[in-house]
């Protein structure tokens, strides 16, 4: 994968090469600085290239018994790119966002060890139905989902790899109405303009588990929200070219508050843009909903004093905030597979 990433980077002028799609990641088990894959990222970004990661799907896994948060998979817990969660449409035939929420499966941050905050966006990636070579090993270990349209041969998925597509589908076509934009415009225009208008919590049902699952949409899970095409492609505004749309982090203040930071030990010679105005302020990009007491700094959600609905064991020493995270006999990649079938 690296030297894919780094032959594209050799090939960027040669083919115009400006959007990479990563459908894939692993485990987090060394700070973004210090991840080869992440250092592989970084260099496609500094190039020129927007670099698109798939979250991951352990948002049900609770071996960290963080409820599903701090999963995000490398390299999407990378600060520069634009890493994305996966959205699930219980009426697909109905043109409406207003019924949809976050898929159950879709990987939470803050990241482990940087403490980034991510996904970045949310996009479709449930039940997405893809062209597909016959025969393939997918099709082959789930003859299922295999779909039959018109001799055409179709495989149903699931899962943050189908929702990272859309969201370079929509820097290709931000990048063909303006080709001057860098990586980091892209990232900031298209997290503006998300749709942030999602329900602070919503019950989802998964028919292949017949489980219900709770989901809250904090900044953790839907990051700057659903992405809007439309509304990117409809806004001209830029942040400057010397400008990063970096990610940030959470970090715990004197007092012991979470609060979000731009401040990275490990990057140097660049000015995060977010809260740094009013025009790319936090509320704007997170948005006041997100934001909000009852919905991420409550007593009773992410960081309360509650365990049981608070979480709150995601920010013992040892898990989040600490250094010696252990994954133990975790296999991301079943999961990813087997695991992803909210219906």
């Amino acid at each position: 994968m690296i030297a894919a990433i780094d032959r594209a980077i050799q090939l960027k002028s040669t083919y115009n090469i400006r959007v990479i799609n990563v459908s894939l990641g692993r485990p987090v088990m060394s700070r973004f600085s210090e991840d080869p894959l992440c250092q592989a990222v970084e260099r496609a970004w500094k190039a020129g290239i927007v670099v698109v990661a798939a979250a991951g799907n352990l948002g049900r896994y609770n071996g960290l018994d963080t409820q599903g948060y701090g999963t995000i998979a490398s390299p999407g817990n990378d600060p520069f790119v634009i890493t994305v969660g996966a959205v699930r449409d219980p009426n697909p035939g109905l043109p409406d966002r207003s019924d949809d929420t976050v898929a159950s499966y879709s990987s939470k941050g803050p990241t482990l060890l940087d403490r980034v905050v991510k996904p970045d966006l949310v996009a479709p990636g449930n039940q997405v139905l893809a062209r597909t070579a016959i025969p393939s090993t997918l099709a082959t270990m789930f003859p299922a989902n295999v779909v039959t349209i018109n001799t055409y041969k179709y495989l149903r998925l699931s899962g943050t790899s189908m929702a990272a597509p859309v969201v370079s589908g929509a820097v290709a076509l931000l990048l063909k109405k303006d080709s001057t934009l860098t990586p980091d415009q892209v990232k900031a225009r298209l997290m503006k303009t998300a749709w942030k208008g999602m329900t602070p919590t919503a019950s989802v049902y998964d028919a292949l588990t017949n489980r219900n699952y709770f989901v809250q949409h904090d900044l953790f899970t839907v990051g700057a929200g659903y992405v809007n095409i439309a509304a990117a492609l409809a806004s001209t505004e830029k942040i400057g070219v010397t400008e990063s749309a970096l990610s940030p982090r959470v970090t715990r203040n004197a007092s012991g508050q979470v609060v979000l930071t731009k401040t990275y030990p490990t990057v140097t010679g660049v000015n995060v843009v977010w809260g740094s105005n009013v025009l790319w302020g936090d509320n704007v990009v997170w948005g006041n909903t997100l934001l909000a007491n009852n919905v991420v700094w409550g007593s009773n959600v992410v960081w309360g004093s509650n365990v049981t609905s608070g979480y709150n064991v995601l920010w013992g020493d040892n898990v989040v905030w600490g250094d010696n995270v252990v994954w133990g006999d975790l296999n991301p990649f079943t999961v990813a597979l087997a695991g992803a079938g909210d219906h």
